[in-house]
C-alpha cells in the first residue's frame, strides 16, 4: 500500500495518523517532490475508476492560471489533463491510497482511509 501525501496537508496527516494507529504496512510518497509520471497518474486513475478532472484541485493557483475550469472534460482532453497533473502536481487531490487489491481511494475522510484498509491493505 502506498499513500501519496503533501505533509503540509491536514487531511494527509490525519490519514497517516490513522494508518499508523491501525498498524498498516505502507510507504509514503511525497508526490510534490517525487512527481508522478503521466503513466503513474493513468495507473492511479484506473485504480480509482476516475477521470483526471475528478482528482484535480481546481481552486489551486496553477489551475486558475491554466484555465482548467474551461477545459473540456471528455476522452479527447484526457491526456491534456494528465499532462497538467504531472507538470503541476499541486493540482492532484490528496491523499491517495493505493490498496493491495489493486484499487485506490482518495482518502480525504476517516471512512475512506478505513475503506482502503479493508481492501487487503
Amino acid at each position: 500500500m502506498e499513500i501519496w501525501i503533501n505533509p503540509a496537508c491536514s487531511k494527509c496527516r490525519s490519514a497517516v495518523t490513522l494508518l499508523d494507529a491501525e498498524g498498516a504496512d505502507y510507504t509514503v510518497r511525497r508526490y510534490l517532490e517525487d512527481v508522478p509520471s503521466p503513466e503513474e497518474i493513468r495507473a492511479v486513475l484506473d485504480r480509482l475508476g476516475l477521470e483526471p478532472w475528478d482528482i484535480t484541485r481546481t481552486q489551486e493557483a496553477a489551475a486558475k492560471e491554466l484555465g482548467l475550469k474551461e477545459w473540456p472534460r471528455d476522452a479527447g482532453s484526457r491526456e491534456r489533463w494528465i499532462t497538467a497533473l504531472s507538470e503541476h502536481p499541486k493540482l492532484i487531490q490528496r491523499p491517495i491510497i493505493t490498496a493491495e487489491d489493486g484499487t485506490a481511494v482518495v482518502a480525504r475522510s476517516e471512512e475512506a482511509v478505513r475503506d482502503a484498509l479493508g481492501r487487503g491493505a
